[in-house]
């Protein structure tokens, strides 16, 4: 039949690119055009009468026989290979990619199938170059990537570091700035120490001189009163020179820690009472101390002569920076563990801006500077009371008086 119609058959597909082989029922060739032929290896008519298997690479002739009577059972034009890559067997027994589509038809009653088929080798070849350049892309994304991740993670290790200098100088200068605003503040104590020195010397020797000169003037027996109180203005500078004196000695030995606590047990009321009895000859017209109610049972295991100093200069401070007419009030509690004296007055108070350095040694408020005194009584209570295990406080507000609160253990340990 193929013979009669060859003629037939070279005018329809002689012309096309494409390879064109017809197989009839038993997968044998019926029909090759030039360009199956060439595309294959083979000389013209030397694919007919062959099996379709010649071309065929022999690593798929085992699936080959299920898929082409999967194909006969279901005739229908569609591609060939559906899912999977195709290859075609050359004479000289390569192989290479094509793309076929099966056309079944029938001619005289037999049936037949029209294989179309196409090398897609170049395509196949550019694909793979697209698919290496890709993997290559890829691979340099990657590898980007990981460069970039790694400059990063060097990036934060640097700001880290750089975070941890800045803190470091921050703190560098923060310091200097701390001890540059110290030592300004240790140049201002030295200058108003140097003053305060001065005039806390001056003023009683002063006086001394004054007296003594005075003295020898009052020669007459019947003068007796006026020396008696020459000689007593003298005492009493003396003794508060001498006071001064045993500030700065207590100084020194608070700082070389060469103090020695005597530690006994006493009744809080007599050295209470010996505070009071002293204090009395300081007060000024219409001044008055309020005793302390109910402090005949109470006790202390402590360094008496302490607590006597502290009592003693707060008591003294009351009086002296409160006006005439007002009260000094002492107030005391005790607990099973601590006592508490409060020494309250209505005097001039101290500025709030003071208030953070009034028990800084040798610091006296602004208001006070023309009052009597060094700065140093406040700092030896605070240093003793801290040593025996106590704590001294304060609350004060200007021109309305101060309230300065001594909390001590019972028992020192």
């Amino acid at each position: 039949m193929f013979k009669i119609d060859q003629e037939i058959f070279n005018v329809l597909f002689e012309a096309v690119s494409e390879g064109v082989i017809v197989v009839d029922e038993q997968q044998n060739i019926v029909f090759t055009n030039s360009s199956a032929e060439v595309m294959f290896g083979y000389q013209k008519g030397k694919l007919l009468n062959q099996t379709l298997s010649i071309l065929i690479p022999k690593n798929y002739h085992a699936g080959h026989g299920a898929h082409f009577n999967g194909f006969m059972k279901h005739k229908e034009s569609r591609p060939m290979g559906r899912g999977r890559d195709l290859y075609g067997a050359r004479k000289d027994g390569s192989s290479f990619p094509v793309e076929a589509g099966l056309n079944p038809f029938e001619m005289d009653g037999e049936g037949y199938i029209m294989a179309l088929v196409i090398d897609i080798s170049v395509r196949k070849q550019q694909e793979m170059e697209i698919q290496q350049l890709n993997e290559e892309l890829e691979e340099k994304v990657s590898q980007r990537t990981k460069e970039l991740s790694t400059t990063i993670d060097k990036l934060k290790v640097v700001n880290i570091e750089l975070d941890a200098e800045n803190k470091k100088r921050i703190e560098a200068e923060n310091k200097i700035k701390n001890a540059l605003k110290k030592e300004i503040e240790l140049n201002e104590l030295k200058t108003k120490f140097l003053s305060l020195v001065s005039h806390e010397f001056k003023t009683p020797l002063s006086g001394i001189l004054t007296s003594t000169m005075l003295l020898s003037k009052y020669k007459l027996e019947e003068q007796q009163e006026k020396r008696d109180k020459h000689i007593e203005t003298i005492t009493n500078k003396v003794h508060y020179l001498n006071n001064i004196l045993n500030d700065f000695l207590s100084i020194e030995k608070l700082e070389t820690g060469n103090v020695n606590y005597k530690v006994s047990t006493f009744k809080l009321s007599k050295v209470v009472n010996e505070v009071v009895y002293s204090a009395n000859m300081l007060l000024k017209l219409g001044q008055k101390i309020s005793y302390p109610e109910n402090i005949d049972h109470i006790s202390l295991t402590q360094d008496e002569k302490i607590i006597e100093l502290a009592l003693s200069n707060l008591v003294n401070n009351a009086i002296k920076y409160s006006p005439e007419n007002s009260t000094v009030k002492i107030i005391i509690s005790q607990d099973n563990k601590n006592t508490s004296i409060q020494i309250v007055d209505n005097g001039i108070g101290i500025p709030e801006k003071d208030q953070k350095n009034i028990f800084n040694r040798y610091f006296r408020a602004e208001n006070a500077l023309l009052t009597q005194g060094t700065g140093i009584g406040l700092n030896i209570i605070k240093t003793h009371f801290e040593n025996l295990g106590g704590c001294i406080n304060f609350k004060s507000e200007e021109n309305k008086g101060s309230t300065f609160i001594i909390t001590i253990p019972n028992i020192v340990k």
